[in-house]
């Protein structure tokens, strides 16, 4: 695709920015609905399953070395069931950026711009997005970069200014719900956003430095996930888990609690910031999944001309895809996590045990002409 290399730090930026995306505002309240003041056990189960299937992405990626997802599927299936799972992925990678853009809407229109309509929302954010795209991979990185410093910075300030607001006794007794919730809980957790990672193979083959780059994949979700970590267990410390799982945007009703005497007030804006700055690249590096597995799968040349059209597909479908925030929430609870399930987990295993089939016919065949 001539697409320039990136560097594994920013490769690591990218997964990082990625992982705490939409998660940082919805995650808490969906594990606390579940797990309630356990709600943060599952957040370090579900890291350690985002381990394990990065594994698995890395075994597919080297078994397959320097290739994408949608041209992995090529290679192991041939050209027309190969073309089936690389559309496959593509409408994944669709739904995931519909789901993304609808979640931003959602945020402003129920908390910041109530009489805003959604679709002008959506429509100014793609624009954005869609510029963003037209630079190419590398000057996203960039961006990635640019974007790191100032939300490490801003999630420092926020977590130092909760302090004073944190009642250890919220989290206590724990395992009191039994394990169950707990399981849930986590997998919800691993379906958003871990099992999303699967279409970071479109980018991996791009970092500079292969195995740096596996690294670096597997830093960015740890440090996300100890954001998400952090964010949880504030809720919970401070709020409780009954008033965390009744708050859809929990960790937004969180910094709403802080007041420092009279001069520091409504620094709601701290987390506001980091999630527009946050699901923007989750927004963007979800679009450029979504062109680069369709023009992959069709061998096109060029992404660029796919850049308007699949926006405004993604645009209507933002709209259509839930009549009102119940169905939405229902549809992203029980639909998305057998999709993610699915495409995130049986597919890759699948195209790897496919891939080792393929390595050892390969190799035992070698090996006979050999002799």
């Amino acid at each position: 695709m001539g697409e320039a290399k990136i560097k594994a730090t920013q490769f690591k930026k990218m997964v990082f920015l990625f992982t705490i995306g939409t998660s940082i505002i919805l995650v808490p309240s969906a594990l606390a609905s579940d797990a309630k003041n356990d709600a943060w056990i599952p957040v370090l189960l579900g890291t350690v399953a985002a381990l394990l299937l990065i594994g698995l992405y890395l075994a597919l990626a080297r078994l397959v070395p320097g290739k994408t997802i949608v041209e992995i599927c090529m290679v192991l299936f041939g050209k027309w069931i190969g073309m089936f799972f690389s559309l496959s992925l593509f409408l994944y990678s669709f739904l995931l950026t519909t789901l993304v853009l609808r979640n931003l809407g959602d945020f402003l229109t129920a908390s910041m711009f109530p009489e805003t309509p959604i679709t002008a929302i959506h429509l100014v954010y793609l624009l954005i997005v869609a510029i963003g795209i037209r630079y190419g991979l590398s000057n996203l990185a960039r961006t990635m970069d640019i974007f790191y410093p100032f939300i490490i910075i801003l999630f420092i300030i926020f977590v130092i200014l909760l302090m004073p607001e944190i009642k250890f006794n919220q989290i206590q007794p724990v395992l009191s719900n039994g394990i169950s919730p707990i399981l849930n809980a986590t997998y919800s957790y691993v379906s958003f956003p871990c099992l999303e990672y699967v279409l970071f193979l479109m980018i991996l083959p791009h970092v500079e430095d292969p195995r740096e780059g596996g690294k670096a994949f597997v830093k960015g979700m740890l440090l996300g996930g100890l954001v998400l970590l952090a964010i949880t267990t504030l809720c919970l410390l401070v709020m409780g888990s009954e008033m965390t799982a009744n708050n859809l945007y929990a960790s937004f009703e969180l910094a709403k609690i802080i007041k420092i005497g009279e001069f520091l007030q409504r620094v709601e804006v701290i987390i506001a910031v980091i999630w527009f700055v946050t699901i923007y690249c989750k927004l963007i590096v979800c679009f450029y999944m979504t062109i680069q597995t369709f023009s992959q799968s069709f061998k096109l040349g060029e992404y660029h001309p796919l850049i308007f059209p699949i926006g405004m597909l993604i645009l209507a479908a933002s709209i259509i895809i839930a009549p009102d925030m119940g169905y939405f929430i229902s549809f992203d609870r029980y639909v998305w996590t057998i999709c993610a399930f699915i495409f995130g987990f049986v597919l890759p295993l699948l195209f790897l045990l496919t891939a080792m089939v393929r390595h050892s016919w390969i190799k035992s065949k070698s090996g006979s002409r050999s002799t």
